[in-house]
């Protein structure tokens, strides 16, 4: 029986369709679900014309062909960031897990430096600007947070640390018989909901004619809202606290997920000043194609 001032964990199958041999997960579904939302809203950012001025915008085709690059950046860069991040010795002693992707073990800063690497690939590729890229990409990724936080709850992994007195907490089935932060559903609300509210607004106020703004402000807020929920978030229980012991409201040191948002931090503010100041912007700005060629492409 749970402790008084706690939740029962809901009762949701993490698999969501089974077909014979075949079986479909809420997590596979909340990466379908980011991706295609992430699809929808960057082909309608293209079309936008009053968000890119002069600057050369890319094409809603090669938003389309994009897509697979970044689904690829995210899952590869995904897993080789958890392998080293948060459990090389397990599969430096045993190679054959690392492709065990069935098993689980994602790290949302490996997928972030996969996906950069894929924008700026394509961007190349295309004769594109890499900055504005990684704007759009800036402005759609909290969807794909978003849908994949609330997939972690549902699974019940990487639940919250333990929270006795806390009215909302909830008793996951894999995290003992003490209630816990549902930090899962905290993280959604901030790096999803929040910032993709943040992300926005301020795309609206400053469009793409500031390559590298965007992304700047996308990196700096994730550090931030990342940081914080770690203050409530079970850490890994290979690693623990990398150091310190009596940090913020509920105690504990800092963990890897905190200390990985440092340079993030630092790059996103870098960004901002250098993009503010216009030191990202093409030195010879193109055109953007008519409003019919647009329309021939979508």
């Amino acid at each position: 029986m749970p402790p008084l001032l706690a939740l029962p964990f809901p009762a949701i199958d993490p698999v969501a369709l089974a077909i014979g041999p075949i079986t479909i997960k809420w997590y596979a579904l909340a990466y379908i679900a980011g991706l295609i939302g992430g699809w929808y809203y960057a082909r309608r950012l293209v079309m936008a014309d009053s968000l890119w001025g002069v600057v050369r915008r890319p094409s809603v085709a090669d938003i389309d062909d994009l897509v697979v690059w970044v689904a690829l950046g995210v899952v590869l860069g995904g897993r080789i960031g958890y392998v080293l991040f948060y459990n090389l010795p397990l599969y430096l002693s045993d190679p054959v897990e690392i492709f065990a992707i069935r098993n689980g073990g994602m790290s949302f800063h490996g997928g972030f430096l996969g996906a950069i690497l894929a924008f700026l690939l394509f961007a190349r590729v295309r004769r594109l600007n890499g900055y504005n890229l990684l704007d759009i990409g800036a402005v759609v990724v909290p969807i794909g947070l978003f849908f994949g936080r609330i997939a972690n709850f549902v699974n019940g992994e990487l639940w919250g640390r333990v929270a006795p007195d806390f009215p909302y907490a909830v008793v996951f089935p894999t995290g003992g018989p003490l209630p816990r932060h549902p930090s899962q559903l905290y993280e959604a609300a901030t790096e999803g909901l929040l910032l993709f509210i943040v992300m926005a607004l301020a795309v609206r106020r400053f469009g793409f004619r500031r390559p590298g703004l965007l992304g700047g402000i996308f990196v700096l807020g994730y550090a931030l809202a990342r940081t914080a929920c770690e203050f409530f978030r079970e850490p890994d229980r290979q690693l623990g606290f990398l150091f310190g012991d009596n940090l913020g409201p509920l105690g504990g040191g800092i963990t890897m997920g905190m200390l990985l948002c440092v340079p993030m931090a630092l790059v996103g503010l870098a960004y901002i000043v250098l993009a503010a100041r216009g030191w990202t912007r093409p030195r010879h700005p193109v055109e953007a194609p008519a409003a019919a060629d647009r329309a021939v492409e979508a």
